[in-house]
C-alpha cells in the first residue's frame, strides 16, 4: 500500500502575510488561511465549521505572496502536511500539523466576489506576474472567451516529425531545439 501526504485547501487569509529569511537568505512567510465547510445535522439543520491552518511558503513565491495578498484574500494551496516540534522552556514537548505549500494559486479579490462563486481575475490574465525565478509558482490563468476566426492568429506551418535520433541532426547543441 502506497502513502499519500498531499492537501488541497481553498480558503481566505485570515492577516497579510509577513515575508522574512532563513540565516542562509531564503525567503519564507507564513500565511494564515480560514476555510469552512458547511454540513447537515441529523435533524436537517444546516450548519458551518471553520478551520484556520498555518501554511509555509518559501522561495521566490513567498515573496509573491507578500507582495500581492492581503487579509480577506481567497488562495487555493496545494502541498501536504508536516509536523513541526518544538519544547517549551519549562521542557515540555510540543507539536502541531502545518502545511507546506508546493503551490499557491490567488484567486478572486475579496471586492470582487459574488459568495460561493470563484471568479478568475480580469487585469491581465493571471492574479500576479508569473515568478522570474523557477517554476514552483502556479498563477491563476484568465480564461478567456473564444476569439473570432477572423482574431485568431495564423499559426506557422508544422514542420515535420524529426527521425528518432538522441542529438540534434546537425550535430547542434540540444539548447538550438527550438521546443
Amino acid at each position: 500500500m502506497a502513502d499519500l501526504n498531499k492537501v488541497f485547501l481553498i480558503g481566505r487569509l485570515t492577516h497579510d502575510p509577513e515575508l522574512r529569511y532563513t540565516p542562509n537568505g531564503t525567503p519564507v512567510a507564513d500565511i494564515k488561511l480560514a476555510t469552512s465547510r458547511k454540513y447537515a445535522t441529523r435533524e436537517g439543520e444546516t450548519r458551518e465549521e471553520t478551520l484556520y491552518i498555518v501554511v509555509t511558503v518559501w522561495n521566490r513565491q513567498a515573496e509573491n505572496c507578500c507582495q500581492y495578498l492581503r487579509k480577506g484574500r481567497a488562495v487555493h494551496v496545494e502541498g501536504y502536511l508536516k509536523e513541526e516540534t518544538w519544547e517549551t522552556r519549562e521542557g515540555e514537548k510540543r507539536s502541531k500539523i502545518k502545511v507546506e505549500a508546493e503551490r499557491v494559486q490567488f484567486l478572486e479579490k475579496k471586492d470582487d466576489s459574488i459568495p460561493n462563486v470563484s471568479q478568475p481575475m480580469d487585469d491581465g490574465g493571471y492574479s500576479s506576474p508569473p515568478s522570474a525565478g523557477g517554476s514552483s509558482s502556479s498563477y491563476a490563468p484568465r480564461r478567456p472567451s473564444a476569439p473570432a476566426p477572423s482574431d485568431r492568429p495564423s499559426l506557422p506551418p508544422r514542420r515535420p516529425s524529426p527521425s528518432i535520433e538522441t542529438s540534434p541532426p546537425d550535430g547542434g547543441d540540444e539548447d538550438d531545439i527550438p521546443f
